[in-house]
């Protein structure tokens, strides 16, 4: 970044800080998938599969879906057959509720879930290369499908705390998602565009990461961005925070695997 572009960042930034946080969500007719701000090199990375660099975690998914695993040495598809049925609409609804343990989980706890209590196996590690390819291949069935999110009784008050978090200030610059995504979207923070913060493609390949990655792994780079201290991977905070992020993408299309700058 040259130092005429650091100077326009700081200095945004320091006009954002000291803004309130006028908490107005985008209307449903004005949201953008961040597809539409990319460059068309990069647009067309993620419209073909055969140059999209996360179809190959979507592959190896696959094969895990199919193999066998844990104590109990059953396969994914022993319980839920072929996933391009079974799951089909899936990722489109999680965040969802479970009610052992009243309270939602994203996608990746509920494979982990499936893996210790069906096939008596140990839980996969946040960000490890299996539960990024599991969690992508089941996301892949839904791929085009609208966000399904449709709160309840029961998941009405973590949404809410989600929200909260988007709106409240926080870290050392003290700043909010929603000063960012709904406020200045489209406006260029260091020379780049800022988008509406729609999770429609996780998990998905960031080029700036070159590799495939969740959306709490992005939520954890925005919170280091703005110097606040990041919750812990799993922690219910993000999993508020997603439930409410997915809300607000309502209706949008699922990309997974999306690229990203």
């Amino acid at each position: 970044m040259s130092a005429g572009s650091r100077a326009r960042a700081v200095a945004w930034i320091f006009f954002a800080a000291t803004q309130t946080v006028a908490g107005a969500e985008i209307p449903l007719e004005e949201r953008r998938s961040g597809y539409e701000f990319m460059s068309r090199d990069t647009r067309a990375m993620q419209d073909d599969d055969a140059t999209n660099p996360g179809v190959f975690w979507v592959l190896d998914g696959e094969a895990l879906w199919n193999r066998k695993a844990g104590a109990a040495g059953t396969a994914c598809a022993d319980c839920h057959g072929n996933a391009r049925v079974s799951m089909k609409g899936v990722a489109a609804r999680y965040p969802a509720w479970d009610a052992a343990r009243r309270r939602p989980v994203n996608l990746e706890q509920r494979i982990n879930m499936c893996r210790t209590e069906r096939q008596k196996a140990a839980p996969l590690e946040h960000e490890n290369r299996d539960l990024l390819a599991l969690t992508a291949y089941v996301a892949h069935q839904s791929r085009g499908m609208p966000i399904t999110i449709a709160p309840d009784k029961r998941t009405e008050p973590f949404l809410n705390a989600g929200r909260a978090t988007f709106m409240r200030r926080q870290g050392q610059l003290n700043l909010a998602c929603a000063q960012c995504h709904d406020e200045r979207w489209g406006k260029k923070l260091a020379g780049t565009t800022i988008p509406q913060g729609h999770p429609t493609g996780y998990p998905l390949y960031r080029l700036e990461w070159q590799s495939l990655g969740s959306l709490q792994r992005r939520l954890r780079n925005c919170m280091i961005g703005i110097r606040a201290e990041p919750y812990p991977y799993g922690a219910m905070e993000f999993v508020e925070l997603e439930l409410y992020l997915m809300w607000r993408a309502r209706g949008m299309k699922l990309e997974t695997p999306a690229v990203r700058p």
